[in-house]
This record gives C-alpha cells, sequence and structure tokens, in this order.
C-alpha cells in the first residue's frame, strides 16, 4: 500500500514538473501572495507590537502553520477539494473498478502545483522566525501534521454532502474556502459566538491557536482538544464517504488510471 501511495506521488510530481517554467511560476505567484500578507502584518507589528497578546512571531508561525497545512494536504491530497464534482458527475466509477481504497486512491491521485509554493513558503517562515531548537522543530512538525489532517478530513467531509444534496460542488468550495480564510487570523481578534463558531462548526480555531496553544506555552489542554477533534474529523471524513458511496450512482462512465 505505501509502495502504491508513493509511485502516485511521484507520478503526480513527474506530470507537475512537464512544464518546468509553468511549474516554477506557479509555485512562485503562490509565495509572492503570501509574502504581501506577511508584508501587511509586518507593517501593522511596527507600529503595534502586540495584538491582543499575539506577537509578530505568533502570528508569522500562524502563517506558516495554516499556509504549511493546507499546502502539505493540497499537494499530497490534492483531490479532497474535487470529491463533489466526481460524485456529482459519475467520475468515481474510475476509483470503484480498482482494487485500492477507493477514498485514498481518490485522495492522491491529484496534486495542486500551486500548493507546493505553500509548503515552501511555510519552511521559509519557519525558518525566518520559528523555533529552529529539537523541541521547537517537533512542536512545529506537530502543528503541520494537525494542521494538514483537520484540513484534509474537513474538506472531505463538506465535498461528501454531494452524495446526499446532489451537486454541492458551490457549497463545498465556500466552507472549504470560510476553514482557509479564518486559519489565516488570530483567535484572539474573535469573541462570543464567532469564536464558538470557530472551535465548533468551522475547526479554524484548532489551527490558527496553534502558535500559542502548542508552539509558546503548550497547553496540554489545547494540544489534547486538537488531536481529539482530528480523530473526530477523521472517523466521520471516513464514514461518510464509505457511507456515501452505497448511495452513490454511477455516472457509467469508462477511463484508465495509470
Amino acid at each position: 500500500m505505501l509502495r502504491f501511495v508513493w509511485e502516485c506521488w511521484k507520478l503526480n510530481l513527474a506530470g507537475a514538473m512537464e512544464f518546468r517554467l509553468s511549474f516554477l511560476l506557479t509555485a512562485g505567484m503562490m509565495i509572492i501572495n503570501n509574502v504581501v500578507w506577511i508584508v501587511f502584518w509586518g507593517i501593522y507589528f511596527s507600529r503595534f507590537h502586540v495584538l491582543n497578546g499575539w506577537g509578530l512571531q505568533d502570528v508569522m508561525m500562524l502563517w506558516a502553520i495554516a499556509a504549511g497545512g493546507f499546502g502539505v494536504m493540497a499537494t499530497f491530497f490534492g483531490n479532497a477539494s474535487r470529491i463533489s464534482n466526481l460524485i456529482a458527475t459519475g467520475q468515481l466509477d474510475i476509483y470503484l473498478t480498482q482494487p485500492k481504497p477507493v477514498l485514498l486512491h481518490v485522495l492522491i491521485s491529484r496534486m495542486s502545483v500551486s500548493a507546493i509554493g505553500d509548503v515552501l513558503f511555510a519552511l521559509m517562515i519557519y525558518i525566518a522566525f520559528g523555533d529552529k531548537s529539537g523541541l521547537g522543530f517537533l512542536k512545529f512538525a506537530l502543528a503541520m501534521v494537525l494542521s494538514t489532517l483537520i484540513f484534509l478530513f474537513f474538506t472531505v467531509i463538506v465535498n461528501c454532502l454531494a452524495f446526499w444534496l446532489g451537486n454541492t460542488e458551490g457549497l463545498s468550495f465556500q466552507l472549504y474556502n470560510a476553514l482557509l480564510t479564518f486559519t489565516t487570523y488570530p483567535t484572539s481578534i474573535f469573541k462570543g459566538l464567532g469564536k464558538v463558531v470557530l472551535f465548533t462548526v468551522l475547526p479554524a480555531g484548532f489551527i490558527s491557536y496553534l502558535p500559542i496553544g502548542l508552539l509558546r506555552e503548550a497547553d496540554l489542554l489545547f494540544i489534547v482538544a486538537a488531536i481529539g477533534i482530528t480523530l473526530i474529523l477523521c472517523i466521520g471524513a471516513i464514514t461518510l464517504f464509505y457511507g456515501g458511496l452505497r448511495k452513490y450512482s454511477s455516472g457509467n462512465m469508462m477511463g484508465l488510471r495509470r
């Protein structure tokens, strides 16, 4: 199984590298896009040194974790955001005819080239602002894993709505985009109901609070909660996908995959 996953990733990368200039430009533009936001925050903190308890380093690491988690998810599991489209158009047939775990096969069969820029950006920010001690690196690695898995399983869940509601590509994209957007803002700027939503309906709070609750202070209660919500999302995503698969109607499509 690991060899199958590895071969899929290699094929995806080989396909992306076929047009190297396009690959470099796409990844490079994503880095530039993220840097623009970093410059904005740098200007802000040059005038106001603290934002509700968050310093410049905290916000920089927030962007590293959010961009990095999204980037790893979209690079290695790039089909997650297209599941609703595959369901609505009957393209899951291609995966059902092959003796591989269907959900895993779907997820790893596509790579987002621009997301590689997000991963590189995250590493650059960590090198510039992160704690580069052994413990600091392990904490950053754990934050990246949690961020990646929350992005991945939440994306699968919202896309699986298509099994029951029909073509939900627009709705799935909006929910997915909302999660991505709110992970890039410090949790301290949200109060009341907004903060509750970020730790329940949209689990963005579990990503955006990692720079404080894991990297800065290592809050054990928060870390356990973050791991717990990740496991819940994992179980929910797998259950919804395979439960929905029993309702799936074939699109009668013929196709071959390598």
